[in-house]
């Protein structure tokens, strides 16, 4: 399980760097790097959303110091 969330929180990073770009420059760097709107560009945004959903899980668990 440790490895699905910090897969999800890697893409939960690049989601919130893009949206960064987006605010700061007006530069979206997945659509740069695969096309507005492709069928790739989607499978992104896809991804990053479902990471999204699965990190919410993150506030109701305790991380234990290691």
């Amino acid at each position: 399980m440790e490895i699905l969330q910090k897969t999800c929180l890697v893409l939960t990073i690049i989601g919130a760097i893009n949206w960064g770009l987006i605010g700061l420059l007006d530069f979206n760097l997945v659509s740069f790097l695969f096309g507005d709107m492709s069928m790739l560009s989607r499978i992104v945004y896809s991804l990053v959303g479902i990471a999204g959903l699965i990190n919410i899980g993150l506030l109701f668990t305790h991380l234990e110091d290691h």
